[in-house]
């Protein structure tokens, strides 16, 4: 889940403390994460040779689930979360074609069109505005032309309808900016053709959206 924030250790950790790392993957379970990381992967279209990265793969729950879907891709999780990736690392023991790397969303150290597919989940309503121009700029620069990046995250057009979570979000200060149009805009003004593919309510999360950002040029 969570990205980098900055340099050193101003980053959200994957359970919001370090002290709630143990009981993460629970957490994300009992919330149906497991569902939003299946559509997710089906929206990339993975195919045989795909190099893909998960910007924020905290402990990895998405990362394994794309080796494990089937297809033959080389899948790259990167986050700035030690802790979490040691957990990470665990869960793909044994895997091929997959491996965790320390780094931040706004300094990826990647060359240039390095990946065909990159996912995000749940990661970008922990950024502020600086921190989300810059992660959006260096998936755009890692992105290969006619490639895409794929985002779930809180946010759309969420209302008080939504429920209490959504109340919520719409009066935080970082999910606040994941609102409305704020992704398209944000991703169409680093170059993207941001389309919204779903958006659906989250009994506990409030609002979920989907989004695929291809990069045309």
């Amino acid at each position: 889940m969570p990205s980098g924030l900055g340099h050193g250790r101003d980053y959200l950790p994957a359970a919001g403390r370090d002290a709630f790392l143990p009981g993460y993957d629970l957490l994300t379970r009992l919330a149906g994460m497991p569902k939003v990381y299946e559509r997710l992967i089906a929206e990339a279209q993975l195919h045989d040779g795909h190099r893909v990265l998960e910007v924020g793969c905290g402990t990895g729950n998405l990362t394994v689930r794309v080796a494990n879907a089937g297809r033959r891709v080389e899948v790259v999780g990167l986050d700035p979360d030690p802790k979490a990736l040691a957990r990470a690392q665990r869960k793909a023991a044994g895997l091929t074609g997959i491996r965790f790397e320390h780094g931040f969303g706004e300094e990826m150290p990647y060359a240039d069109g390095s990946f065909d597919r990159v996912l995000s989940s749940m990661m970008f309503h922990h950024l502020d505005e600086q921190a989300k121009v810059a992660v959006a700029g260096e998936v755009f620069r890692v992105l290969r032309p006619g490639s895409s990046l794929h985002l779930v995250d809180i946010g759309g057009e969420m209302t008080y309808s939504d429920g209490f979570a959504a109340r919520r979000h719409m009066r935080g200060h970082h999910s606040s900016g994941n609102l409305g149009d704020s992704i398209p805009r944000l991703l169409q003004a680093n170059g993207f053709d941001c389309t919204v593919v779903a958006s659906e309510r989250h009994r506990l999360l409030g609002r979920l959206t989907y989004y695929r950002a291809v990069r045309t040029t």
